[in-house]
């Protein structure tokens, strides 16, 4: 059977990272893979995690199943970050969660249920967007496209473009937004456009699907999730997937959950049942232990006031190496401007630099980036950014 199979290509960031860890240059510097790092290069674990998964596991009596749609508590909480606890939507019960395996499961049962509702429908994706998008949504068999996005010359986004993209949509198609810290770019769209973009697909009859894996880590809880509550309060049926791997530290605990708005309660019970159908398939049930974590922060006062201030901190620190960054590198005037970096948001931006140069700085420099030169602002630190900035220049 299994001889037909093929050697496949590393992965796009992992295998960098492979050649990073054998590196053994004393100045290596890893801006490719995409987790939040503190001065010390580390993935630290929040305080306010530490303290939660303690009560969770002095608590817990058994390790039985939790249900196919997951903590209860949790998806719960989950709405009410996302939408707000006064939004109409929620409080008219119009709204479906069910708790995934970290975002990636969520864009999984997304497809899937999309599939099940519509197998025609066409799912169209930015570009550039987040890598794993293409095989997550395109498993069940969706036909993905691409809309204009990212203005690589000028850095910032292509909205006319866009927009005139969306125009030539029809009713039932999907199109996938970045909630907020848009990877790979970084660039976001300002609430005028949220509210350009609800505005024409109420118009067009468009779905959107919004990826939500970066709430907190752009300009805070309340303000990233913008287009999400102006969309859900506009349009009579959306998607929302969201991850607790970055804003709790939670990568290797997989935590993350889909909420579908739908027009009435009928159909959001329906619906429901179908994601967890789907859900059951794919998985089974899903792990308990982060999102009890998640769960146990939103409930207790202390701990979320806690969890606040240290997702501010990692907020403030990324947007901070920014504005260093682009000021080390404006220090040794280089042949290009750089100062999008700092207004652009997340951990991720483009240098806009070549392949040609991503390599020589893999090769010459020990700075490991992805070959479309988008790079970790989180990988850069105060002891790191000046031989950073230095390799930078020095491939230009």
């Amino acid at each position: 059977m299994f001889e037909v199979l093929k050697p496949l290509p590393p992965d796009a960031i992992l295998g960098i990272n492979e050649l990073f860890s054998r590196d053994r240059d004393s100045n290596k510097v890893d801006l490719s893979v995409g987790v939040y790092q503190d001065e010390g290069g580390l993935t630290p674990v929040p305080k306010a995690v530490r303290l939660a998964e303690q009560q969770v596991i002095q608590a817990q009596t058994t390790k039985t199943y939790v249900a196919i749609a997951g903590n209860a508590e949790f998806n719960h909480q989950m709405e009410l970050q996302l939408f707000g606890s006064s939004h109409r939507a929620l409080c008219d019960g119009r709204i479906s969660t069910v708790q995934t395996p970290g975002g990636s499961g969520g864009l999984s049962v997304a497809a899937e249920i999309i599939c099940r509702a519509q197998p025609d429908t066409k799912i169209w994706l930015s570009d550039p967007t987040w890598p794993n998008h293409k095989p997550l949504l395109s498993l069940p068999g969706l036909k993905l496209q691409q809309y204009p996005y990212y203005d690589y010359v000028n850095h910032k986004i292509n909205f006319e473009k866009m927009v005139s993209t969306m125009k030539t949509l029809g009713s039932g198609d999907v199109v996938v937004l970045h909630g907020c810290c848009h990877n790979p770019c970084g660039a976001d769209l300002s609430p005028d456009q949220w509210g350009i973009l609800a505005e024409l697909f109420g118009q067009r009859g468009i779905t959107p699907l919004i990826d939500l894996a970066y709430q907190g880590l752009s300009e805070g809880l309340e303000e990233d999730v913008y287009g999400i509550r102006l969309m859900a309060e506009s349009l009579p049926e959306m998607i929302v997937v969201a991850s607790c791997s970055k804003n709790f530290g939670l990568y290797r605990e997989r935590v993350g959950a889909i909420s579908i708005v739908l027009k009435d309660t009928k159909q959001a019970a329906a619906t429901l049942s179908n994601t967890s159908n789907i859900a059951r398939g794919i998985y089974s049930m899903p792990p308990d232990h982060g999102a009890a974590i998640v769960a146990s922060i939103f409930c207790e006062e202390e701990l979320r006031k806690l969890w606040i201030q240290e997702l501010g901190e990692m907020r403030e620190r990324i947007n901070g190496l920014r504005r260093l960054l682009v000021d080390k590198l404006s220090e040794r005037e280089p042949p290009q401007d750089f100062s999008f970096i700092a207004n652009e948001r997340g951990m991720f931006s483009f240098l806009g630099i070549s392949r040609s140069q991503v390599i020589r700085l893999r090769e010459e420099f020990h700075v490991y980036l992805v070959e479309s030169s988008r790079i970790n602002v989180a990988g850069i630190n105060r002891s790191n950014v000046d031989y950073v900035s230095d390799a930078i220049v020095g491939v230009l």
